[in-house]
């Protein structure tokens, strides 16, 4: 399994604070997809910039994916402008992978056959491996979950994040996350303003 994964599942089989949006686990996903990357050496992060290695074999498509669709020339791609690429849409890729593979299904909605409900998971080996990294507050996964609203155990015993490249990462999604919740809060606002001129006008 891949950290990806293991933060979708998370995020399904855990109770949060707040409904998770579609939009941070996406970015959180790209981040846990470079993440990966550096632990198999198929990246190095130079300052901020994600320079590509030699490709390994990445048994699961998805990162292969990511590492294929990484930028090869200099300057080479920035963390932060891979999250907002990468992170595209990249909450449903992970989550259609997982329903094809029968990880995940959808219930059929009592008397609307026609519609699938809301999807979950099933219990397989990959739910019960990320449950116990979940268990084991390791401090990538538990710093992702948190990040995009999942409760976290770590206490000021938990261990932190050593790799200043990965730390990096962690850091670049955190500030995305605020980015994005910042546009939100303008459509919100300027949503609002439209919908006063318009009552105004009537």
């Amino acid at each position: 399994m891949t950290t990806p994964r293991d933060l979708l599942i998370v995020t399904m089989d855990m109770e949060s604070s707040r409904p998770v949006e579609q939009g941070d686990l996406s970015l959180a996903l790209a981040a846990a997809e470079v993440i990966d990357l550096l632990g198999s050496q198929a990246v190095t992060l130079d300052d901020e910039r994600i320079v590509p290695g030699y490709r390994p074999a990445l048994a699961d498509h998805l990162l292969d994916e990511a590492a294929a669709s990484l930028v090869r020339e200099a300057p080479y791609e920035s963390v932060t402008d891979w999250l907002w690429r990468r992170g595209r849409g990249l909450s449903a890729a992970y989550q259609a992978a997982l329903e094809a593979e029968g990880q995940l299904v959808r219930q059929r909605r009592q008397g609307l056959s026609f519609r699938a409900g809301r999807p979950t998971l099933t219990d397989s080996p990959a739910r019960h491996r990320a449950a116990e990294r979940w268990a084991s507050d390791e401090p990538v996964l538990a710093t992702l979950a948190e990040a995009v609203g999942v409760g976290s155990k770590r206490t000021g015993d938990s261990p932190d994040v050593t790799d200043d490249a990965v730390a990096t990462v962690l850091a670049a999604v955190s500030d995305a996350l605020v980015e994005l919740g910042a546009v939100r809060q303008r459509k919100v606002i300027e949503d609002a303003a439209f919908d006063n001129i318009w009552r105004g006008g009537g």
